[in-house]
């Protein structure tokens, strides 16, 4: 058989064309393995992750963070596919990784804490802080100062890893939850149906009722509305008043289905009276009228989303893609392995610390038992321990219950073997608690003498003191300003461990002393409370309470 003809105008490929597709390919592959470093390098702030993971596990309304980076890693890629994978980065990407990696380093070794109100405390750097700064960086690090433009709505939206900050608790979820309680009475009062005085729950007989918990006060759906609204209005390119009217309307839309939802409920709980069988079923109730309106909610969103739609359908504007023959720089390799290099030196020690603790099991503590405290100290003697457990079941703190010999004045010792560099100050501040004074505290010990962070409290039971500091290895000491706004309580790490290959790591010890006349004038109480924690701390040896977690 013979070879088929070949005609004259037959032609090959344009050798532009080619160069094109070539040049193309080789970016997005140096763009594909410049993003799978980005997720891979996440375990250099890896304490930041940590946290968040069990932010969005534990709290219901911050939970919706979680998607924040499953929706931002995909925007930065749209916006960098759009530019046709342009490798044209910057080191100023690098500028910005470099010290963010090395202060988180630095925070969970030691506590550096920002007072703005005795109601609001932050950890230096924040948590969201590090995850934006570290998206930014990626983005300059490799696509530039064009992607780090063309990506800015999904590189800021990380900073919403947290979604809700605790001021925002304090000063608005917790008023939105008084406000949804007496809406429901209200409800239940035009009902004709009488409930008792509680002004949180609403009890319907003495054994059956429904209590207004802050995560029944709609914001995680006004939230959640409000994400989706932020998101789609960025999709569907909604100009700027267009975008904050939906934005606005979206989290108002998920307030009032909230409050829509406790009025039906309301009703079941009514109708409940009468059926004995709804009774033990009203959590489940409770669930699934809320899917319900949350449905429905979301379908009147995408429905005002659909309106203003450009398209006027719910397919988002395509982004046009860019393809020219311009090769990636011969920079962007070296960017890549300026980047590998950066992640290497930022997990060192968290990837260290967990071979050792794997190979060395005992140096974590068992939770189901007590700690190992001593039987005296100085003239106090042990008289009971217990463990402290968050509502969640991890424990936080061993404790100890130390009485003097001679006179009074009892001292309760508390070693946190998970916690690492944490200041109980914050916790406080979770539970709304206000302090009357705080400030930085010197006390002599067996050893040496040793810096702690003391506040004072008064509860309207008892007055009480705490005092807490910073143990890393033998070297403790906290430091804190006595301004009630704007201060600073930190502590100094141990230089010599900072970067040694070691899974030792900062042991919070807080002492707590109190005494139950109220009527004592404050300072005085303070004055003598402080005097406890002296006669106590002057035959104590901390590295003897800190050894056993060590």
């Amino acid at each position: 058989m013979s070879s088929p003809p070949i005609f004259a105008g037959a032609v090959s490929a344009p050798r532009s064309t080619i160069t094109l597709d070539a040049a193309y390919i080789q970016r997005r592959n140096l763009a594909f393995a410049a993003a799978a470093l980005a997720v891979v390098g996440v375990i250099s702030v890896f304490s930041t992750a940590g946290y968040l993971y069990a932010l969005w596990t534990t709290d219901p309304l911050k939970s919706i963070g979680a998607f924040i980076p499953v929706v931002s890693f995909p925007l930065i890629l749209r916006a960098w596919r759009s530019l046709g994978w342009e490798m044209n980065g910057s080191w100023w990407g690098l500028a910005i990784l470099v010290p963010t990696i090395a202060l988180v380093h630095l925070r969970d070794h030691a506590i550096l804490e920002l007072i703005l109100t005795p109601s609001w405390t932050i950890f230096v750097p924040p948590h969201s802080l590090v995850a934006f700064a570290y998206t930014a960086g990626v983005v300059l690090l490799f696509g530039g100062p064009l992607l780090f433009r063309k990506a800015l709505f999904p590189v800021v939206l990380m900073w919403f890893v947290n979604p809700v900050p605790h001021v925002f608790n304090l000063w608005v979820d917790l008023p939105l939850q008084h406000i949804s309680a007496t809406m429901a009475r209200g409800f239940a009062h035009a009902l004709g149906q009488k409930l008792s005085p509680d002004q949180l729950r609403l009890m319907f007989t003495p054994e059956f009722g429904m209590f207004i918990a802050p995560g029944c006060n709609g914001m995680r759906g006004a939230i959640t509305m409000g994400f989706i609204a932020l998101i789609a209005g960025y999709m569907y390119r909604f100009r700027l008043a267009v975008h904050v009217a939906i934005v606005a309307g979206a989290v108002l839309l998920g307030y009032l289905f909230n409050l829509v939802r406790l009025c039906v409920l309301v009703l079941y709980y009514i109708v409940a009276l009468h059926i004995p069988w709804l009774q033990t079923r009203a959590t489940m109730g409770d669930y699934i009228i809320g899917a319900c309106l949350f449905f429905f909610a979301t379908l009147l969103l995408f429905n005002i989303i659909k309106r203003w739609s450009a398209t006027g359908d719910l397919r988002p504007p395509q982004l046009a893609v860019t393809k020219d023959s311009t090769p990636a720089p011969r920079s962007a390799p070296w960017r890549i392995a300026a980047f590998v290099v950066v992640i290497a030196l930022g997990s060192f020690n968290y990837m260290h610390a967990m071979v050792e603790g794997y190979r060395h099991p005992q140096v974590a503590s068992d939770p189901s038992k007590l700690a190992l405290f001593p039987q005296h100290v100085g003239n106090y003697t042990l008289q009971r321990e217990w463990n402290e457990y968050l509502p969640t079941g991890p424990l936080i703190f061993y404790w100890a219950q130390y009485t003097p010999d001679i006179g009074s004045g009892e001292v309760a010792v508390g070693i946190s073997p998970v916690l690492g560099a944490h200041d109980t100050l914050i916790c406080h501040a979770a539970r709304g608690e206000d302090w009357l004074w705080h400030g930085d505290l010197e006390f002599p010990t067996r050893e040496e003498p040793t810096h702690f962070s003391g506040s004072f409290f008064n509860d309207g039971a008892t007055q009480y003191m705490e005092a807490t500091t910073i143990c890393t290895g033998a070297t403790c000491g906290q430091y804190s300003s006595s301004r009630k706004h704007f201060g600073f309580s930190y502590s100094r790490p141990d230089t010599t461990r900072l970067l040694a290959p070691s899974p030792s790591r900062p042991i919070p010890v807080l002492l707590r002393t109190a005494t139950t006349n109220t009527s004592m004038a404050a300072d005085a109480a303070r004055a003598e409370l402080t005097a406890n924690f002296r006669n106590f701390l002057s035959g104590a040896q901390l590295s003897a309470f800190t050894q056993p977690y060590r």
